[in-house]
Order: structure tokens, then C-alpha cells, then sequence
């Protein structure tokens, strides 16, 4: 592999994005499946617990489960490795791996069939994730973050190569892909130290260049024709439909000005309200830093801990690439 020299990652924005997904996620997670009308009448302003899976304050869901796995994998193989990425996935679906405390309480349906079917049947993780056009919910897009620090120095081909393997372990369609390669590219583009209408705007460009005559690219219009921030919230839609999520996290964070707004104006969209609140705060976490975490809510996130010493070990391993 060539690398680009590009400098290294702040252990701040390593720590902001990860911790950031993680308590967005949580922010999120009482309130699923919510209305936005309902959020309307009654918002989320603070972290709270119970609701929706009657977990306590500080839960995370399946989103930052597979992320966490990810970076798992990432650290102590020191390689993207998505055969034992898959196994992880598998671990937490059959015994709870990796999750606040070791029970699965959240899994969505391409998800549990893309891993049902890797381990049971005798294919490459690479090539387990569902391909027709009705697997397209965010389910890889929510987890593949980690793949933007350890992929951030490599030449763009083999970056866009390793997120599609990495995707396809549950998401293969085209659709998801293109989808996390723009979310993958808006977070190189922070790292870079843009602001986040900068790294909107090269994110735009860089994709509409590199992928001109993909079949995709018109699914993505409003969020690569530079003027996704100048829609109003009612043109936003929060669903479970990786489109749906990439467009509503990117606006949530061109529109605020801070972690706490980014990730409450995610969270009181509503529909799926933890997973399009993980995906912005987890760039959010990047523009911003550990720092800009509330510490009342990060004090509360379960496995605090074990998750900071993960992140060290991740970071470690990047260290080395540079």
C-alpha cells in the first residue's frame, strides 16, 4: 500500500468522533421510533433513559455496537480485516458482544440477514451483505466512521476499495456504498481542518468527480449539489433509509453550530432518531473535539472506560501508518 502524507489525527478529534457517535447514539435511543411531531410537542433537551427499549440513561445501541467492532478489529489486527469484522458482528448477534450490557436489544433487518447468512453459509464477508434495492437502510452507513482515521492516508482508490469491503460485510447495494464513501469523504475533509462548509463542499466535488456516470449519484442530488443547508427542516427526512440518514445527519451539522446542537436537532427529527444522531455526531465529534461533548451526558455513557482504552489501542495502531 502507498500512503499520502497528510499528518497525523489530534487524539481529540479521534476520541470527539468515536465518543461523539457513541453519545448521540444514546441520546437517541429512548426516543426511536418517535414522531417528529411528537418530539415537536415534547423535545429531547437532555440525556435521559427508559423509553423506547426501557434502557438506563447511557445506553448505545446496535450502531455504536458495530463501529465499536469495528475499531476493535482495526486495533488489535492492525489490518481491515472483514473477516474479523464479521465475526465480531456475529458475536454480538448471537451473545451480545460489544454491547452496554451484553444483551442485543436493536438490529435491523438487512443487518441480521447479511450476518445470518454469513454464518451460516459458506461466503466471504466481503460478499454477505444484501444487493436489491430494498436493503438500503443505513445500517452499514452507521458504522463505518472508523474506516475514515484508519483509511485516511491510503491512495484514494484503495480508501474507496476497503470502505465498499467494509459496507458489504451488510450493505452491498451500490446505493449503500456511494453512501458511506460520501460520509467516509466528509470526514477525511474535517480532519483536513475544514470547516464543515468547507468539507461539504470539497465532500461534493471530490464525489461528483471521482464517481461522474455512477448510476447513483442522482439518489444523492440534494446532498451533492452544495445546497443541502439551505433546505428547511420539513424538506428533511429522518427514516431508516441510508439516503434518508446521510442527508439528514450532513444538514443537522451544517445548520448548528455546536456538538449539543447538532446532536439535539438530530435526535428531535425523529423516526430514527439514534442512528441519524450517531451519524452526525460523529462528524460533529471530529469538528469539534472530545471537548465539546456535554460531560454530563459522556459521564453517563455505559463502559466508558473499556471504550476509552479502545480508542487508545486504535489509536496506536494509526500512529504507525504515519
Amino acid at each position: 500500500m502507498s500512503y499520502s502524507n497528510k499528518g497525523n489525527v489530534t487524539p481529540g478529534r479521534l476520541h470527539g468522533a468515536l465518543l461523539g457517535l457513541t453519545v448521540a447514539d444514546a441520546l437517541g435511543v429512548p426516543v426511536e421510533f418517535r414522531s417528529r411531531s411528537a418530539l415537536d410537542r415534547d423535545p429531547v433537551t437532555d440525556m435521559f433513559g427508559y423509553g423506547t427499549y426501557n434502557q438506563p440513561p447511557g445506553t448505545w445501541s446496535d450502531d455504536s455496537t458495530m463501529t465499536w467492532c469495528t475499531v476493535e478489529s482495526l486495533a488489535l489486527q492492525g489490518e481491515c480485516d472483514t473477516e474479523d469484522m464479521a465475526g465480531r458482528f456475529v458475536r454480538w448477534l448471537t451473545h451480545g458482544y460489544m454491547t452496554p450490557y451484553n444483551e442485543l436489544f436493536d438490529i435491523g433487518n438487512a443487518t441480521r440477514e447479511a450476518l445470518e447468512r454469513y454464518r451460516t453459509e459458506a461466503v466471504w464477508a466481503k460478499f454477505a451483505g444484501l444487493t436489491h434495492e430494498h436493503s438500503n437502510g443505513n445500517g452499514s452507513l452507521m458504522r463505518i466512521l472508523p474506516m475514515a482515521f484508519y483509511a485516511r492516508n491510503l491512495e484514494t482508490a484503495e480508501r474507496e476499495r476497503l470502505v465498499n469491503e467494509v459496507s458489504s460485510i451488510t450493505h452491498r447495494h451500490p446505493r449503500s456504498l456511494l453512501a458511506c464513501q460520501i460520509y467516509v469523504e466528509m470526514a477525511i475533509q474535517l480532519l483536513e481542518g475544514q470547516s464543515a462548509e468547507q468539507a461539504y463542499q470539497a465532500t461534493a466535488a471530490a464525489i461528483n468527480e471521482r464517481h461522474a456516470g455512477h448510476a447513483e449519484l442522482a439518489a444523492f442530488e440534494r446532498v451533492l449539489n452544495g445546497e443541502l443547508a439551505a433546505l428547511k427542516r420539513d424538506g428533511i427526512r429522518s427514516s431508516g433509509y441510508v439516503v434518508d440518514t446521510l442527508e439528514a445527519a450532513v444538514w443537522c451539522l451544517l445548520t448548528t453550530d455546536s456538538y449539543r446542537e447538532a446532536a439535539l436537532t438530530a435526535v428531535n427529527l425523529g423516526e430514527d432518531t439514534d442512528t441519524t444522531a450517531a451519524v452526525v455526531g460523529g462528524l460533529a465529534g471530529i469538528l469539534y473535539g472530545e471537548s465539546s461533548i456535554p460531560p454530563e451526558w459522556l459521564s453517563r455513557i455505559a463502559k466508558l472506560d473499556e471504550l476509552r482504552e479502545l480508542v487508545s489501542k486504535f489509536e496506536a495502531v494509526l500512529l504507525k501508518q504515519t
